[in-house]
């Protein structure tokens, strides 16, 4: 008997080394397949960032045209604004005279119909015409001055006009442009969207308990936290870290002036609290509160910057699935991460 057992011992060796070394040459097949691939994905994140570069230079060169065409539409609508109050002045001006030139030629008719009384009489009102004819010419020569002042002026503001309306064609068009390249900028905030989804669902695996809905990336609260707490588990930090660790990754894709954040809801389901639970929190808005700013604190202790998080709590209010069943209450207790601007 002691022989047998010597020579079984002997045989399950060999097999043991065989399996050893079979299980070391696909950890190094995996390594290496690992290592081809960051450097392929380093590669294509340098090209990216550089094509955002250039994007955001010809972003800041736009805008800084529309402000100088601003600055000068201001300066032109100023000379317009101080062209027609000269010329609101000036017409006054002519009313006046043309007021006062009126006055004058009832009181030359006054004066010519009183010619008969006396030959006395009649050279005091020729020297009376002959002064107010004198000044009416005098009149007539400063209207006249006053028309082609107007005349001038008329012409400065037909120019100002034409150039105001040139200015506004150019900031139309470069309105047009900026808008143009604001779509790209949100169309590539969607991109990295994208990719963040992406790269956090090959991070948690299949896990039915974490899903995406539109634009929002849920997980159960029961991932992260035991009943009627705020305090994340272990496991639950193991998944946040996951998280965390794809939302660095991705931050640089984003263009910088984009001011974005990553929203994190808290929900409740609806149903009420016990008496154990109402000793710790108010109400479900406060639990789901809570656990929202619970996730966020954590978030940053993982390194992802506090001025990108925003913490949120619903409470009960927004049921993802209605019913009542243990498996819908599962479902509405849930933490919602959404990538968006602030």
């Amino acid at each position: 008997m002691a022989r047998r057992r010597t020579r079984s011992e002997a045989n399950i060796w060999p097999g043991f080394v065989d399996g050893l070394s079979t299980l070391l040459l696909v950890l190094m097949f995996v390594l290496s397949i690992f290592v081809v691939a960051q450097f392929y994905l380093g590669d294509r994140l340098n090209v990216v960032k550089q094509e955002l570069a250039s994007k955001d230079d010809e972003l800041a060169r736009l805008i800084a045209q529309i402000n100088s065409l601003n600055d000068q539409l201001g300066l032109a609508q100023s000379d317009k604004e101080r062209l027609q109050t000269q010329i609101l002045s000036l017409e006054e001006t002519i009313e006046q005279q043309k007021t006062e030139l009126a006055g004058l030629a009832t009181a030359l008719a006054a004066s010519q119909s009183a010619v008969a009384a006396s030959a006395e009489e009649l050279e005091a009102e020729k020297a009376l015409s002959d002064q107010q004819k004198s000044e009416l010419a005098t009149l007539n020569a400063q209207i006249a001055a006053l028309r082609r002042q107007l005349a001038s002026l008329q012409e400065a503001l037909d120019a100002a006009e034409a150039k105001d309306k040139e200015q506004q064609a150019q900031i139309e068009n470069l309105s047009t442009r900026l808008n143009a390249a604001l779509a790209r900028k949100v169309q590539e905030l969607q991109e990295v969207r994208s990719r963040f989804f992406e790269a956090l669902r090959k991070a948690l695996g299949d896990r039915t308990d974490v899903k995406v809905v539109g634009d929002r990336f849920i997980f159960e609260s029961d991932i992260l936290f035991g009943s009627c707490s705020a305090t994340i588990g272990e496991a639950g930090k193991t998944e946040l870290a996951k998280l965390a660790a794809a939302l660095i990754d991705i931050r640089g894709d984003i263009p910088s002036e984009v001011n974005w954040v990553l929203r994190v809801d808290g929900h409740a389901d609806a149903s009420p609290l016990g008496p154990s639970c109402r000793a710790k929190f108010d109400s479900n808005l406060d639990l789901s509160s809570q656990r929202a700013i619970s996730v966020v604190e954590y978030l940053i202790s993982e390194g992802v910057s506090g001025k990108r998080l925003l913490a949120t709590g619903s409470g009960s209010t927004s049921p993802l699935v209605s019913g009542f069943s243990s498996t819908a209450l599962a479902q509405n207790r849930r933490i919602e991460f959404k990538l968006t601007e602030r």
